[in-house]
């Protein structure tokens, strides 16, 4: 067994720090950019009169400092090669995740919106794995020239968890002789629709509620009649992008379908691996982060006269997290190295369950190690004049979304009882 991290990826590590002391330090730095990330970062970024959208500005200096990246060479790393990416395997992404996180809020890495200069790219392997030549290059070099954003358009207000169960519909029409379909119902939580080109909406157009086939999605351009944004939910962490929203009367042509008819379902489910353990990563990352200012502060604190490292009653509960740290860290490196080693169908057949474990765990971790943090700083920790605040308010939302925790143990429950996957050999 080798545990070391492979020599390239290390040398690579070091040629991403670089280029972040080069170019985006400097670029965080000017024009007072760096308000987006000191104690003004919650004003500095919210339009607040504005629906609580992110502010121009905001969003103009993530793109720059993306489009730097790209131009250096990292922003599509794990995209394939055909696309302008290397083809980053998920090793190394998880790696360069915690790495990252693991540096603090700064414009390298800012996951409120899941800004990176090493971007993740879901709907390249969305669109690659369901897309019709036309889509891909459409959509795939279309993203990559910011022409092209689509936002996923699956949750609804009173569906969650249970997607299988929606109840926006989809029905065959034809309009002045163009076959199509007409779409109504509703939709919560569609993140990126202020600035999304199309909405992959998500439709039952057969079966019976419940049912894992019989859904199917649609590409909804923006602007198209009878899809309404009907507002922006302002949301524990802010500025907000997360829209309710509703479908009336709303057609769309046959040309618009992603994937098969009623085989929608597995589009929703394709790339969630990806993103679990590159989530799962970030978080780790952030954890360790607050762990190791914690334990800075507490050497350099001196209360009574002495170190506050010196009272157990610190040391404990760090030493309780930082555990924690290093066994995640081996559990998410492996399993993102297994990953590897799998064929895109059958991670969700043999990996499902340690995935799940991987991110579930995380995210738990890093709000109780955000929680830790503040305590260990006192009066500081809580304001926001320290990120800690930040990292809890932004990695809470992550024990929901992405397949909310409770899900995930579920979906662990299932394999290691034999439900699912390859314990389920063992009892039938």
């Amino acid at each position: 067994m080798d545990f070391a991290l492979p020599a390239d990826l290390l040398a690579y590590l070091d040629e991403l720090d670089a280029f972040i002391a080069a170019e985006i330090k400097p670029l965080e730095q000017q024009d007072d950019n760096i308000r987006f990330f000191d104690h003004r970062r919650e004003y500095a970024r919210t339009d607040f009169e504005n629906q609580g959208l992110p502010r121009h500005e905001w969003e103009k200096l993530l793109v720059e400092a993306t489009r730097r990246a790209d131009a250096a060479g990292h922003w599509r790393f794990s995209a394939p090669k055909k696309y302008g990416g290397k083809d980053g395997s998920n090793l190394w992404m998880a790696v360069i995740r915690d790495r990252f996180a693991a540096k603090g809020l700064g414009l390298h890495n800012d996951l409120q919106n899941e800004h990176s200069i090493v971007g993740n790219f879901p709907f390249v392997a969305m669109f690659e794995h369901f897309g019709t030549e036309e889509q891909q290059q459409e959509f795939i070099l279309g993203g990559f020239a910011r022409e092209r954003r689509v936002a996923f358009g699956l949750t609804e207000p009173d569906h969650g968890s249970d997607a299988t169960h929606m109840e926006t519909r989809a029905v065959r029409e034809t309009r002045d002789g163009v076959p199509g379909w007409r779409i109504d119902g509703r939709k919560m939580w569609i993140t990126g629709m202020h600035v999304a080109t199309h909405c992959a909406a998500f439709c039952r157009t057969s079966g019976k509620d419940g049912d894992a086939k019989g859904i199917t999605c649609l590409l909804v351009p923006a602007g198209t009649p009878g899809m309404v944004v009907d507002e922006y939910m302002w949301t524990f962490n802010m500025p907000t992008d997360h829209p309710r929203m509703h479908f009336e009367n709303c057609w769309v042509p046959e040309s618009a379908v992603l994937g098969p008819v009623d085989g929608g379902l597995s589009i929703a489910q394709s790339f969630v691996h990806q993103n679990r353990i590159r989530q799962a990563a970030s978080s780790l990352g952030a954890a360790t982060y607050c762990v190791e200012e914690s334990v800075k502060y507490a050497r350099h604190r001196k209360p009574f006269g002495q170190d506050l490292a010196r009272n157990q009653g610190i040391q404990f509960p760090l030493v309780e997290l930082a555990t924690q740290c290093e066994m995640l860290r081996t559990l998410i490196y492996k399993t993102a190295w297994e990953m590897d080693q799998l064929e895109h169908k059958e991670i969700e057949h043999k990996l499902s369950d340690k995935i799940s474990m991987c991110n579930y765990y995380a995210n738990r971790l890093v709000c109780e190690a955000a929680d830790r943090a503040m305590q260990v700083h006192g009066g500081i920790g809580y304001s926001r004049h320290k990120p800690f605040e930040h990292i809890f308010r932004h990695h809470r939302r992550y024990r929901i979304t992405e397949g909310a925790e409770e899900i995930q143990m579920r979906k662990v429950a299932a394999y290691l009882f034999g439900y699912l996957g390859p314990r389920k050999a063992l009892y039938t």
